[in-house]
């Protein structure tokens, strides 16, 4: 058996890199035809919110093509195949997907693949954490069908999310499987890029026509636990030295990917929960490496922590307006977060913002990011900048904490045109500038404020709706507490009521009993 390598063997995970495709061998395919399809959306069975048509970006064609960079003419993966773009549908992380668009586009794929002649191969990109009114494991029904259509003389490799979920009825209908390896997900385009370098080396390897032998054997470890995101973050430890070994185990004679899932925690369902899968053609190797990283993983499950500290909103606006608090201080509004699945118009914390006397009577400015709801922004077109504004707002989808939020103050921006939020206004109330958009849409970049008059270097506290901080603003924050709010994606899972998941999952389970973490071995 190969000793593991050390990780600093190799490079950096957030490098967009890939090494070279190893050459042609005799009875490989020189140019296999490749199909691109999948539906990706994270999705909170805990949030009122439907996704539904307006959600979603479906790309078809040349711009689905285009959106892989490693795809872009002239690089070595776009070369080495013929690509063959059935269709793709994204959507922001929400609520879940309404029951009848899924079937259109599980349905519209399915047709697309029976009408795009003979393909030697599928990259199916999906998120892993799809929740469809209705169903149990969307993306193990999405699997099932995509086999049935193809046949099984065809590869399918599969990119993933960590925060999905990877049940049998998924893994059995795939070949090759990898998910992310930082969270944030820094290495995001990597990771569908090593899906597809793994699928070439499959089909250029020299095994002939037989398709059974490009095939590696797949070794699955359900792990009971289910966190957090924000309890699972690369950037500290346990998590960070637990993910820094998988390249390592990935680069092992015999194996062919190794990959960690964290699992969707704001989901209700038998499937959620942290997987281990290693894929190779040394069965005693996979074997061994699975059950070794699931047993690192579930021996850590006590040790995860949150990957800032954390206070009640109240204790965070405290700890941000204090004398010397450093600015900006961020304050992450947790319980709805949109990245994450909530509504992204719970109004509890806005609400909590203006209604505080102590925030009042501080020197301070405060930007909330953001609440959406379009009869808002048009009152607020409708009164210009600088006008005056009573208006309510918010809880138009998600009222559970509290209802519309009123805001009496004046028009301080209007902002037209933004891809994702249409028509963004901020409103000031008092030293509270709230940012109300037109359609959902999560803060993550210095830009996003930028382009409504609000630089955050000059705000001395910025609250977002977001757990982590994505790379940006957490280059930003001179200062930073998760605020433990209310929502569809609450960072206290035990108040969530989850009712439908598997038996013994840490840390729901009242006994915690050790499971077997016995891997299961799937072959073709």
């Amino acid at each position: 058996m190969t000793a593991p390598l050390d990780a600093t063997d190799l490079p950096e995970q957030s490098e967009v890199w890939c090494p070279p495709l190893a050459p042609l061998q005799d009875g490989g395919l020189s140019r296999p035809r490749i199909g691109i399809a999948g539906i990706s959306i994270e999705s909170s069975t805990f949030s009122p919110h439907i996704s539904g048509t307006e959600a979603f970006t479906v790309r078809r064609g040349d711009d689905l093509i285009d959106y892989y960079s490693f795809l872009d003419e002239g690089r070595e993966l776009r070369e080495a195949a013929e690509w063959v773009p059935l269709m793709h549908a994204r959507s922001l992380p929400g609520g879940a997907v309404d029951a009848d668009l899924y079937v259109a586009f599980r349905e519209e794929i399915v047709e697309r693949i029976k009408n795009a002649g003979h393909l030697d191969a599928l990259f199916f990109d999906i998120h892993g954490a799809m929740s469809v009114i209705g169903r149990q494991d969307a993306e193990g029904d999405l699997a099932q069908h995509v086999r049935a259509a193809l046949g099984d003389s065809v590869l399918v490799s599969t990119s993933m999310d960590l925060h999905g979920n990877v049940s049998w009825e998924l893994l059995e209908s795939v070949d090759l499987i990898t998910c992310y390896r930082m969270a944030p997900h820094e290495d995001e385009m990597n990771t569908k890029e090593r899906a597809v370098h793994n699928l070439l080396t499959r089909l250029r390897s020299g095994n002939g026509a037989d398709v059974r032998k490009r095939r590696p054997i797949k070794a699955w470890v359900p792990v009971p636990v289910l966190l957090p995101g924000e309890k699972t973050s690369t950037r500290i430890e346990p998590a960070k030295g637990i993910y820094d070994q998988v390249p390592p185990v990935a680069a092992l004679d015999g194996v062919v990917d190794a990959a960690i899932w964290v699992g969707y925690a704001w989901a209700d369902e038998p499937r959620c929960q942290a997987y281990v899968v290693v894929t190779g053609d040394d069965e005693a190797v996979i074997r061994r490496e699975a059950e070794r990283l699931a047993a690192l993983y579930w021996d850590a499950r006590d040790d995860f922590a949150f990957v800032a500290e954390t206070a009640t909103l109240a204790g965070g606006i405290e700890a941000a307006i204090a004398a010397g608090a450093p600015r900006p201080y961020f304050l992450s509004d947790t319980g709805d977060n949109p990245t994450a699945g909530g509504a992204g118009d719970v109004t509890w914390t806005l609400a909590q913002l203006i209604g505080s006397e102590t925030l009042a009577e501080a020197d301070v400015r405060l930007v909330h990011a953001s609440i959406f709801d379009a009869g808002a922004v048009a009152q607020a077109v409708a009164a210009g900048v600088g006008g005056s504004v009573d208006l309510e707002a918010g809880a138009r989808v998600d009222h559970n904490a509290h209802g519309p939020v009123r805001l009496a103050g004046t028009v301080y921006s209007i902002t037209e045109g933004d891809p994702t939020a249409g028509t963004q206004a901020v409103i000031q109330v008092g030293n509270v500038f709230a940012i109300v958009t037109e359609h959902r849409k999560p803060f993550h970049h210095i830009a996003d404020f930028a382009q409504l008059g609000l630089d955050p270097a000059e705000f001395d506290v910025i609250v977002v709706k977001i757990g982590y901080l994505e790379p940006e603003l957490f280059e930003a924050a001179a200062g930073w507490k998760l605020a433990l709010t209310p929502g569809g994606v609450d960072q206290d899972l035990l108040r969530l009521g989850h009712t439908h998941l598997s038996d013994g999952v840490f840390p729901f389970a009242a006994d915690n009993a050790s499971p077997a973490l016995t891997a299961h071995i799937h072959r073709r």
